[in-house]
């Protein structure tokens, strides 16, 4: 009877002295990173994403990304960037797909191109593919992209990253 009580004890000092898991990662923000900062955390999950792509007229060698917005259930977060120039182009989540991934690529101070997967394998690009490429994923599994932060400029987004968490649904 003491040896489990021991057993025990030395079981329970070791459940409190082990630090719980983290479920929450950061894609550390990739590009210039001049302008004003923004972050699209909301409540909900994320069920679509809208990009503004600046047209290439001829007159810029390159396309860059104006603008983002995530949706968040029935709801789009407020504009980072312009869309003022930009091709709008949207991509809309199916019941419980998430994104697990963005890649894309920066050139020249600007965020040229991205791409969002994800857990059912489908994809949505954006932009140009030149440029400096980069791909962000959560390190946890189960987890999802939650919000992407970084900052902007009033012409285009000038850095991003990612952030990513296991969703709980506080409604089940």
């Amino acid at each position: 009877m003491l040896h489990h009580s021991l057993v025990l004890s030395v079981l329970c000092a070791m459940s409190m002295t082990m630090p719980l898991p983290d479920f929450y990662s950061y894609s550390p923000a990739t590009g210039d990173g001049s302008g004003t900062e923004f972050s699209t955390a909301h409540e909900g999950r994320i069920t679509g994403v809208r990009v503004y792509e600046y047209p290439n007229y001829g007159y810029y060698s390159n396309n860059y990304l104006n603008g983002i917005q995530l949706q968040y259930n029935s709801n789009w977060t407020e504009l980072v960037g312009v869309n003022a120039y930009g091709n709008e182009k949207e991509m809309t989540l199916f019941n419980n797909e998430h994104f697990v991934q963005i890649s894309g690529k920066y050139y020249s101070g600007y965020i040229s191109e991205l791409m969002f997967v994800t857990n059912e394998g489908r994809s949505f690009k954006v932009g140009q593919p030149y440029g400096i490429s980069f791909n962000f994923y959560p390190t946890h599994d189960g987890s999802e992209l939650r919000f992407i932060s970084g900052r902007q400029n009033g012409f285009a987004l000038s850095s991003i990253g990612a952030h990513w968490a296991v969703y709980y649904n506080s409604t089940s």
